[in-house]
């Protein structure tokens, strides 16, 4: 049984009206809460604050994006010395940054003030992003154990927000996205499409492929990341085409090839934040190892992946660009149990299933 640092949970106090701000990084706050067994009178002595002033963060009537830095720091460090796992404080930190980028869209700001324009989102704040959007929970919630004890009394299953705010939301994305040309915007354009590919409206299909089609960029980058965002998103509303195309041209050469490594790469955590997309046109993978990517790519090999032709094309891809990953018992492990359900399946396209078979022919040289 676990040890916990505090006693018992708040009992039910029902689940009050949530306003726009803090509403994830609020309900963050209360799983960690819950996780070490705490009440909110307990979690208020910790951090020397009223009671009422919790259930402000929580709730998201106190946004935590409005508590001063010094504050917050300060914060994060009894988090720590309560044994938070840092997989959960750097969800905190993420659901801070989606909290900032929510706030900006349903206020409508959405141009060059919004952090959209000034980093490149990685899926970490991707998945916390989308949680009130979609209702998808993020993999670093997901995973957690069940807390210390059961929560009395109706409680939300997430951060909510109303249907007004989602819709606002999409629609500041995609005026976000028709204004923003040139160059110089073209990151803010790229995210701004990426996150309004999220609404599962009917006519979300239609207007990205108008969009790609309005959008004549100048140089290859931003072809290339223009071609990749529509193909996703298209894919992801049910239209696997686009993707099978862009991965057939696209990545057909060399420099394909290592944009689209390099992309994935920094956007499951192997390469730090970067300001802009240009490492994605280094002509070469860039310096990091593979194995967390190879890790991730392999979970998505299933016959129900919305991307299964995107993940088996990279992942024989890496391998060509780092085959000292198949050394690695537990990545290659991971990857032969997989091949043999993938080859077996009906549902991988022959050019796909060819690649399979080098990448099984390219085990067994490695193991040999």
């Amino acid at each position: 049984m676990r040890s916990s640092p505090c006693r018992t949970l708040t009992r039910g106090q029902g689940t009050p009206p949530r306003p726009r701000s803090g509403v994830v990084s609020g309900y963050v706050l209360r799983v960690i809460r819950e996780q070490q067994g705490c009440t909110q009178e307990e979690f208020a002595e910790r951090f020397g604050v009223s009671a009422d002033t919790v259930a402000g963060w929580e709730s998201g009537r106190r946004p935590l994006t409005a508590v001063p830095v010094g504050q917050m720091l300060a914060n994060r460090h009894r988090l720590m010395r309560a044994g938070t796992p840092s997989g959960l404080l750097q969800t905190l930190e993420r659901a801070l940054e989606a909290d900032v980028i929510l706030t900006g869209a349903l206020d409508g700001r959405g141009t060059e003030d919004s952090p959209l324009a000034s980093m490149v989102m990685r899926r970490d704040l991707i998945e916390v992003l989308a949680w009130p959007l979609n209702g998808q929970v993020p993999r670093g919630i997901r995973e957690l154990p069940a807390p210390v004890r059961s929560r009395r009394g109706p409680a939300p299953s997430g951060p909510e927000l109303a249907a007004s705010d989602r819709a606002r939301f999409f629609a500041t994305m995609r005026r976000t996205a028709e204004e923003s040309h040139g160059s110089h915007r073209f990151l803010l354009r790229r995210q701004a499409l990426y996150l309004a590919g999220l609404d599962d409206h009917d006519d979300t299909r239609s207007w990205l492929t108008h969009q790609q089609r309005s959008e004549r960029p100048g140089d290859w980058l931003s072809t290339w990341l223009n071609s990749r965002s529509v193909a996703m998103v298209s894919a992801r509303h049910g239209d696997p085409d686009r993707l099978t195309r862009f991965i057939d041209t696209a990545l057909a050469d060399e420099a394909g090839a290592a944009a689209n490594l390099n992309y994935w790469a920094y956007w499951i955590g192997e390469l730090p934040l970067e300001p802009s997309d240009q490492f994605i046109a280094h002509p070469a993978p860039g310096p990091w190892s593979g194995h967390k990517l190879l890790t991730h790519l392999v979970a998505g090999l299933h016959t129900g992946h919305g991307y299964l032709d995107l993940n088996i094309h990279t992942v024989w891809s890496l391998l060509q660009a780092r085959p000292d990953l198949l050394r690695s018992r537990a990545s290659a492990a991971a990857l032969r149990d997989r091949l043999p359900v993938m080859l077996d399946s009906a549902g991988v396209p022959p050019r796909r299933r060819r690649e399979l078979e080098n990448i099984r022919y390219a085990i067994r040289l490695a193991e040999a």
